[in-house]
């Protein structure tokens, strides 16, 4: 493969470093640093979406037909690297990275027009309704019900593990639409309004949420909600078939990006802390080796991203390299945050260690770092289950590069 950007490339990156120095608020950059595990305001993500949309940079999966700026696949690699070492928020995915390629591919022409315009200017906050209690990795399992009634389809049933549904438009949700024998083959793909009537949204409380200000987790109840028909996408029976499709985007992604710099923030803090002789935790060979085995293991990450970047720009697909991205990705992210932890050391223990509230005379609890050690360490123990647990992407890979 050939490892070489191009001078286009490098230009491309400048011109991306330049824009982002531009038009990304300090005060924004801020924030985002120093919340819990980057939480921001719905309004912090909007405001940066639209920015992105008004450059042409909005939808960075979407064809030029849709409005798409169809970056190649180094270009899409340089964005997000720059993205990242500026500590820029992630586009939030549900609508653009993830409905949004389901929609151009199996949705009406009436669907596209109505729904692709205001989900690339984010006019539109979707959210997504795939697991169920009961129904998480045995996703084929899940039993929320939609009977056709006329030219609407009644909707009964729960969704768990819902990211930021109380600030949703709209919701893509998996429906059992039949009981058919192979319980794949009876499942539907709706689209539904998420103020029409029968519709809760319950928080889910997580050690790292409200104590920190932040809501992220719900349940979504559905009690006789009315979906007109033509939101269903492509053919009764067919959700599982488009519910693959939309995985291959949610799992695809580069993690080397944030690795890397959350490997600088990383180090920037063991230079910081003291170990127990007096110097600091970066001169420690103990902490040293640790240091050194994950920055091996990130580069090693980044160098299968650029061979899969290689074979998707000679119009290859990703196939079962996703499973493998997924997996390597989410277990270095939680190396990350537990070395983190280690390295802030009893700093890290406090429940609610965001800081005093603004006028008060209470001393803060260790250095400002230490603050989001602990609701990093405990939120990025999800990573290895959603999106399909690892040891789920461990049976596709198996099975698709083994043959076994």
């Amino acid at each position: 493969m050939d490892m070489n950007f191009s001078s286009e490339d490098f230009e491309f990156q400048k011109e991306v470093r330049d824009w982002i120095s531009e038009n990304y608020p300090k005060e924004m950059h801020d924030r985002h640093a120093k919340s819990a595990n980057g939480h921001l305001t719905k309004e912090d993500h909007v405001y940066w979406q639209k920015a992105l949309h008004s450059k042409g940079w909005a939808g960075l999966n979407w064809p030029k037909e849709y409005g798409g700026p169809e970056f190649t696949h180094t270009q899409r690699y340089l964005f997000d690297l720059e993205m990242a070492a500026a500590g820029t928020p992630g586009i939030m995915p549900f609508g653009q990275s993830m409905v949004a390629p389901v929609i151009m591919k199996y949705g009406t022409q009436a669907q596209k027009d109505k729904y692709l315009p205001d989900i690339l200017a984010s006019n539109q906050w979707w959210c997504q309704g795939y697991s169920e209690p009961g129904a998480g990795s045995d996703l084929a399992s899940l039993r929320t019900k939609a009977e056709r009634d006329g030219d609407y389809y009644v909707v009964n049933g729960s969704k768990t593990w819902n990211t930021l549904g109380q600030y949703a438009d709209m919701i893509f949700c998996l429906v059992r639409t039949s009981d058919d024998d192979i319980r794949q083959m009876g499942i539907s793909f709706l689209l539904i309004d998420m103020t029409t009537p029968g519709i809760e949204v319950q928080p889910i409380v997580t050690i790292d949420g409200p104590a920190k200000g932040f809501q992220e987790i719900n349940m979504v109840h559905f009690n006789d909600v009315r979906v007109p028909v033509e939101n269903l996408i492509g053919e009764e029976g067919k959700g599982w078939t488009y519910a693959k499709y939309l995985l291959e985007f949610e799992r695809g992604n580069a993690y080397s990006h944030g690795l890397k710099a959350g490997l600088t923030g990383l180090k920037q803090v063991a230079a910081e802390e003291k170990s127990g002789d007096g110097r600091s935790l970066s001169e420690d060979p103990a902490f040293q080796s640790k240091i050194a085995e994950a920055e091996i293991a990130i580069s090693a990450l980044e160098f299968t991203e650029l061979r899969i970047l290689s074979s998707l720009s000679t119009g290859k697909n990703v196939g079962p390299e996703s499973s493998l991205l997924k997996c390597r990705g989410s277990e270095l992210q939680q190396v990350l945050t537990e070395l983190y932890c280690e390295a802030v050391g009893n700093y890290a223990a406090p429940f609610d260690n965001s800081g005093p509230v603004k006028g008060s005379n209470v001393e803060p609890i260790g250095p400002e770092h230490a603050a989001v050690a602990a609701p990093a360490y405990f939120n990025t123990r999800k990573v290895s289950i959603y999106a399909g647990s690892n040891e789920i992407q461990r049976n596709i890979m198996a099975k698709m590069v083994l043959g076994l």
